[in-house]
């Protein structure tokens, strides 16, 4: 199922470099040609995340 605006995910430490998933609000989904389906998300923080669907998973 693809993920829709306003959606909470977590993103993988792979992505973030930071020691544990961060979660977020997702705020962009983009179909990619070159990549795939891209992902977008903004934690409490307001940091911005964003990176390829695999990176993601569901809260």
């Amino acid at each position: 199922m693809e993920p829709q605006i306003g959606d909470k995910m977590k993103v993988s430490p792979d992505l973030t470099a930071q020691n544990e998933w961060v979660e977020g609000e997702v705020i962009d989904v983009e179909h990619n040609p070159f990549t795939g389906l891209v992902i977008a998300i903004k934690d409490k923080l307001g940091r911005i995340f964003f990176g390829q669907s695999r990176y993601f998973a569901a809260i």
